[in-house]
């Protein structure tokens, strides 16, 4: 049976932010994002494993007060370049521990705000799947293509476009060989799981996210997860 494992890289400064700690490190209600993100999925039933990988430099991770002692939890320091650079080397780092049919989710360090619920439905849509899937919500708002001026240029069509969230999903074997191929085209950086496993020709699974599986990038994405997280406590008070 395949097991399933998750891979977070957290290797990033997080410079848009613009703040004196990589965003991962930043604290949401008092926590370390990324350590919420990692809590997560040590809290899942459906997660073997759990990597973090980091930046060979982090000394961050170390001194942070509330770090979690889960046997399941295995932290590399082979953060790359890039960030397929570093989720190859996470996959490269938990080969020993991982058969290379079980399922890794790769999720964003600085996407704290996933719920059980949208996990498990990732996990239930996908695990029959032979090529693997990701999580991603349809485009509402309207497109506008931009000239060279920022004035524009057309209007894009949105029908079949999806905003590609995390966790992506994909056989530790498959994404591992996909990421090498990758590494052999001139010029191509994949941004995404997904991205790499297209190169190879493959169409992975669209299953429906959620807007509240926010990826914390900029000031305001922090207060937005802080309100979220206040509104589901309170919600829990009054249950």
């Amino acid at each position: 049976m395949q097991k399933s494992h998750v891979l977070i890289p957290a290797s990033g400064s997080g410079s848009r932010m613009q703040a004196s700690l990589p965003k991962q490190y930043l604290p949401l209600l008092g926590q370390a994002v990324v350590l919420r993100t990692v809590n997560l999925f040590l809290a899942s039933p459906c997660i073997s494993s759990v990597h973090v990988v980091l930046n060979p430099d982090d000394d961050i991770w170390a001194t942070q007060p509330d770090l979690p002692s889960s046997e399941r939890l295995h932290v590399h320091y082979q953060g790359g370049d890039t960030r397929s650079d570093s989720v190859l080397n996470g996959l490269s780092a938990m080969q020993s521990l991982v058969d290379e049919h079980d399922w890794v989710l790769v999720h964003d360090a600085a996407r704290p705000m996933l719920t059980p619920h949208l996990l498990q439905r990732l996990i239930d849509a996908v695990q029959q799947d032979s090529v693997g899937g990701i999580l991603a919500i349809p485009l509402a708002d309207t497109l506008k293509r931009a000239d060279r001026e920022q004035r524009v240029q057309r209007t894009e069509s949105r029908d079949t476009l999806w905003q590609a969230q995390t966790p992506q999903m994909f056989p530790h074997g498959l994404l591992k060989r996909a990421l090498e191929h990758t590494r052999q085209l001139p010029d191509y950086i994949p941004t995404d799981e997904a991205q790499a496993v297209e190169a190879l020709g493959l169409k992975p699974l669209l299953v429906q996210g959620e807007l509240r599986n926010l990826k914390i990038t900029y000031p305001q994405d922090l207060w937005l997860a802080e309100a979220i997280l206040r509104a589901d406590q309170t919600q829990g008070e009054q249950a």
